[in-house]
């Protein structure tokens, strides 16, 4: 039996973010009405309203999610004063999807631009305190020419 269970689930990819939230709940809401995700179950804590586990999928990849917890370590950004980590979501029309995102709440920080990467690329703050970039691949670049761009972009930051 046990040699029948799969090394990776189905669904799932080898890197799989696990977002821990003050309000998972409110969160998962969010997170719906802001990228289209679709909830597939969520685990409360067995003695208070708390989620312990929730699983979401957003496009074709799974998000973990679980309320904060410090008495297990487990902080979220706002706590901690922000995040190191930026979850990219790549779709199919950065500026429909960035506009919805806003609409639903979350702080631009970077309006939709054209990357030298070959990406439509913008960044945003959900109300979490979670950073995402949404991203559209519009152009495939070589090499050498992304490190033309990088050189130039660079240069424009002095």
């Amino acid at each position: 039996m046990a040699g029948d269970v799969k090394p990776i689930p189905d669904g799932f990819h080898a890197i799989t973010p696990h977002l821990v939230i003050k309000g998972a709940a409110k969160a998962i809401d969010w997170y719906k009405r802001a990228f289209g995700a679709e909830e597939l179950g969520r685990m409360p804590m067995p003695n208070d309203d708390r989620l312990m586990h929730a699983l979401i999928r957003i496009g074709d990849s799974m998000v973990m999610l679980v309320d904060e917890m410090p008495e297990f370590g487990a902080m979220g950004p706002d706590s901690l004063g922000g995040t190191a980590v930026t979850i990219n979501l790549y779709v199919d029309d950065v500026d429909k999807a960035f506009a919805r995102a806003v609409a639903a709440g979350a702080e631009a920080t970077m309006p939709p631009a054209d990357m030298f990467w070959g990406d439509r690329y913008g960044r945003l703050k959900d109300p979490f305190g979670h950073s995402w970039a949404i991203c559209t691949h519009v152009r495939d670049v070589s090499p050498e020419e992304m490190a033309e761009g990088a050189k130039a972009a660079m240069s424009q930051q002095k």
